[in-house]
């Protein structure tokens, strides 16, 4: 997550926000929506800020600050905990805010971030105590070099899938590799550890991280049959990365995740040859020609690629509550709050 922040991509909502919004979104999101891709953090945790403010992000200012994408519709969500390697003691104390944060609200689910050397029962007994969820894993504590191009058990062992499989646990997966799900390595350890593990739930984080979609659509039909895999859209931008997953495995294994605090930077994800690049606010490319285009937030750009998938499968009004509320608070058990 932090890997894309920058001190001068972020921007506060402004009109043209809400323009959007309004133009784009707002006959398209249902009134129920569950978050199943977000984070908290402490300010001493991270190297970025929000312009006007300053401090910790708890679940008050997650649920203030969301409402910049789906106003007054936000019922749940999954805060995915995290840690950097050059701070491995962040790690406990990201695991004890989110846990902290979680237990204040009945409609709050969290993941507990692990480190690949990280003790198995040590993690069990972290998890049962903090009343998280399920587990977060990231390739930066791989030790293969580049990170990049890491093997998922480098940075997710086996071991700790086991104990997810055991405790019933849901696992978010941010897979690497430069053709990610299309990649041998990346489909065989995703079908081993689900068809090994079948009470464990993996979610593939940013519609199986197909930045390129070209990636989704070669890879996903190797992935189909698996019932304890799920999917979350997560600040990817291309409508087809999400189609592909609509089309090949279905809608009901795809939820809607904002990625909190990305979706609040200016710019897009952008597939390019057979890989992808990210522009934001302060990228030199937003004069063309004859105009000066002013770029949305992330958030406002990942959610206008759901609907144009939503709308390219000719989804119902039904399915597409299925990806906004319905299959993230069924796979975590959380109930819409009585008004």
């Amino acid at each position: 997550m932090t890997t894309f922040a920058t001190p001068t991509s972020f921007g506060a909502l402004q009109p043209r926000d809400r323009e959007f919004f309004d133009r784009e979104l707002n006959a398209f999101i249902p009134p129920r929506v569950f978050d199943a891709h977000c984070h908290l953090w402490l300010e001493d945790e991270v190297q970025f800020r929000l312009p006007g403010f300053s401090g910790d992000v708890d679940a008050k200012e997650y649920m203030r600050l969301i409402d910049d994408l789906h106003p007054g519709r936000t019922q749940g969500a999954l805060f995915l905990s995290f840690a950097t390697p050059t701070n491995p003691e962040g790690q406990h104390r990201m695991n004890e805010f989110v846990g902290r944060e979680t237990a204040s609200n009945s409609i709050f689910r969290g993941e507990f971030f692990v480190r690949p050397e990280d003790d198995p029962e040590w993690v069990r007994q972290e998890v049962r105590r903090l009343k998280l969820h399920g587990l977060k894993c990231y390739h930066t504590f791989s030790q293969t070099k580049p990170t990049w191009e890491a093997d998922i058990p480098d940075f997710l062992p086996e071991r700790l899938v086991k104990v997810a499989d055991e405790e019933g646990w849901v696992i978010t997966l941010h897979m690497v590799k430069s053709r990610a799900v299309a990649d041998p390595s990346n489909i065989h350890w995703i079908r081993h550890y689900c068809e090994r593990y079948p009470n464990m739930k993996l979610i593939l984080a940013h519609s199986a991280r197909s930045f390129q979609p070209a990636h989704n659509l070669e890879g996903l039909s190797q992935l189909t049959g698996l019932d304890n895999l799920y999917f979350d859209t997560s600040a990817n931008c291309e409508p087809i990365a999400h189609q592909a997953i609509i089309r090949i495995i279905g809608h009901k294994k795809l939820m809607y995740g904002s990625d909190l605090p990305i979706s609040h930077m200016r710019g897009r994800s952008l597939s390019a040859a057979d890989s992808f690049l990210w522009i934001y606010g302060d990228t030199p490319v937003w004069g063309e020609k004859h105009q000066q285009v002013h770029p949305v937030l992330i958030g406002l750009e990942h959610l206008r690629s759901v609907k144009w998938a939503c709308w390219s499968e000719r989804l119902s009004d039904a399915a597409v509550e299925d990806i906004f509320w319905n299959n993230a608070a069924g796979l975590l058990g959380v109930s819409s709050p009585k008004p």
